[in-house]
């Protein structure tokens, strides 16, 4: 019998066995019954056999059409029983190991992402889930309905005449064997189109989020030949498949008509000695089948028609699930790097932060993104970052939030190791606008309050104005109800860094970091800005990662970065004069200022 067993689906098998228990004898109730007919159709042959004919309005003909009804009755009812409990367990089913991978995607570090192309992951959550539910729902039904029916028939076929009951069983024989050579042919190639798909996926998804990109530099063409070779591909992976499941239905029905001519002609031939009187010798017995034996003989053998198509349908679904699941069981088994220690803890963050000889590498790489660096911060400073690009800037910053591991002993918030805080309670601590500024496709309002959804719109105002962004939402025809397109296409670039802005300040988080955040407005709006953080962040740390110079000299203290390590780390006033990258940076943007003001 196939089965999928593996630890994130067997789980499931106990959760909803009360629904397939349900579902399963429903369906044997009905495989059962269901076999009553061919015996009703013999009875009556029989009878016609016997007397040349039947009185409709007999007791015995009322009792056969009321039997029919009853049959009729009991199939329908276990029908609707089997589809809801056995349907409604595969989806259930299919609905949580879905969340489940979901939450697994929420716990998967950066890197994972790195690795892996969104549109794999998307094909996993979608084609691999879908195939696994449908292996569940039509595919366990197929195969207990041909397990049960099938056993139910043939007993009930050598209980009327064995010798034709093994006529048949060879050719039966050779349909399991061919079922069990062509499925590992199967699942090989249904691995190739899954993987297949995960290309078109990819290929599709970054076209998609790249196609103001391709319009603007006249490259739909070019594009389009590249997404028919993918496509190509892909077809010629699914008519491969789809051929050798159609040639081995194909086989299946040539073996059962095979069968459905055994079954005529010796049958056929038994009945003709039952009726002549010359009775043929088969198996070292004679055989004795009346015409009416045989009607149910066929009736029976019809009844085994469903089963046998289906078993085909079954190795194919089978082969689909089992590398589907595989692929699902890879991805759930996914080492998660971002665990928490177990004595980790709650803390109540207040702002202090400090760097002891902190140095991180990224996966795969050969050089220290950050090396040595050993600083700290204390509560309520206004703190700016700058350096040459490259510098380890982001990095720096996204160590406060956990998004990967750090070597114990080396970033301490409040002086404890960041490693033995708990991630919720860190991260709730800690409000970062992120450098890309993703927007959700949502209204602006569900954007800005992302943090608590259930803040009024007074507050969710108060974080624009902070962000000095209130006046161009209010402009909008819908306001703070303007839907944003997908990552905030529908909006400039200054708008969107400013509503990401907004959303960090909601959060009203101990410490509030700012990757790059005012770069894409103009000088005025960006004094607006830090005056807002003077006055309303008061007695709250706050980091700033800058581009321009301007945006930092205001600030208590700013770090300065060269090449992964900590060239300086003081106020503005005294890095112009110990520290060769600020100082530099001071004097170029007093030169472009020069040069702007010539100009006009």
């Amino acid at each position: 019998m196939f089965l999928l067993w593996g630890k994130h689906i067997r789980k499931y098998y106990l959760r909803y066995f009360i629904f397939v228990l349900l579902g399963v004898a429903a369906l044997i109730s009905v495989d059962y019954i269901q076999l009553r007919i061919p015996e009703i159709i013999g009875e009556i042959v029989d009878k016609l056999n016997q007397e040349g004919s039947i009185d409709i309005n007999s007791a015995y003909f009322a009792n056969l059409i009321k039997e029919v009804f009853i049959v009729a009755a009991v199939m329908f009812g276990g029908r609707i029983v089997w589809r809801l409990s056995l349907f409604y367990a595969s989806h259930r089913i299919e609905e949580r190991i879905r969340n489940e991978m979901f939450l697994k995607a929420e716990r998967l570090d950066l890197s994972y992402y790195h690795d892996n192309k969104v549109g794999t992951i998307m094909s996993w959550f979608t084609n691999d889930v879908e195939s696994l539910s449908e292996f569940l729902g039509w595919g366990t039904l197929m195969m207990i309905d041909g397990v049960f029916l099938t056993t139910l028939a043939l007993t009930k076929m050598f209980l009327l005449d064995y010798s034709l009951s093994l006529i048949m069983l060879l050719p039966i024989a050779l349909i399991v064997l061919w079922g069990a050579l062509v499925e590992s042919k199967m699942s090989k190639i249904w691995r190739l189109r899954q993987e297949s798909n995960d290309d078109l996926y990819d290929y599709s998804q970054e076209n998609f989020t790249g196609i103001r990109v391709i319009k603007a530099f006249v490259k739909e063409n070019q594009q389009i030949i590249e997404f028919s070779k993918h496509a190509r591909k892909n077809r010629d992976i699914n008519v491969k498949f789809t051929a050798v499941s159609v040639f081995f239905d194909v086989i299946i029905e040539i073996i059962i008509a095979g069968i459905a001519a055994i079954l005529i002609g010796f049958g056929g031939w038994f009945v003709y000695g039952t009726v002549t009187g010359t009775p043929i010798s088969l198996f070292g017995r004679e055989v004795l089948l009346e015409p009416g034996q045989l009607v149910t003989f066929y009736g029976y053998f019809d009844s085994l028609i469903w089963p046998l198509i289906a078993l085909g349908q079954v190795v194919t679904m089978f082969s689909q699930a089992r590398t589907s699941y595989s692929r699902i069981e890879h991805y759930l088994d996914s080492d998660e790097r971002l665990l928490e220690a177990v004595d980790a803890v709650d803390v109540d963050i207040t702002g202090k932060i400090e760097f002891k000889d902190f140095s991180f590498k990224y996966k795969d790489s050969e050089i220290d993104s950050l090396s040595n660096i050993s600083l700290t911060i204390n509560p309520g400073e206004n703190i700016g970052i700058i350096g040459t690009v490259g510098s380890g800037k982001s990095t720096l910053v996204n160590a406060l939030v956990r998004l990967f591991n750090v070597e114990e002993g080396t970033l301490f918030i409040d002086d404890v190791d960041i490693m033995k805080i708990k991630i919720a309670s860190l991260r709730n601590g800690v409000s970062i606008a992120p450098q890309d500024n993703f927007l959700f496709s949502d209204t602006i309002k569900n954007n800005i309050a992302f943090s608590d959804v259930d803040r009024d719109i007074e507050e969710v105002r108060n974080a624009a104005r902070f962000a000095d962004v209130d006046t161009d939402i209010s402009q909008f025809e819908e306001g703070y109800d303007s839907l944003m397109g997908e990552n905030g296409h529908t909006v400039s670039g200054g708008q969107k860094q400013r509503i990401s802005l907004a959303r960090a300040y909601l959060k009203s988080a101990p410490i509030l970091i700012l990757d790059d955040s005012v770069s894409a407005v103009d000088l005025k709006t960006e004094e607006r800005i830090l005056d807002n953080i003077k006055e309303k962040r008061a007695g709250k740390t706050t980091i700033i990662i800058a581009s321009r110079v301007s945006t930092v000299m205001e600030l208590d203290k700013v770090i300065v970065l060269k090449n992964g390590t900590l060239e300086a780390f003081d106020t503005p006033k005294n890095l112009k004069k110990n520290s060769e990258t600020f100082s530099k940076m001071v004097m170029l943007q007093e030169l472009e200022k020069e040069k702007g003001a010539n100009n006009g």
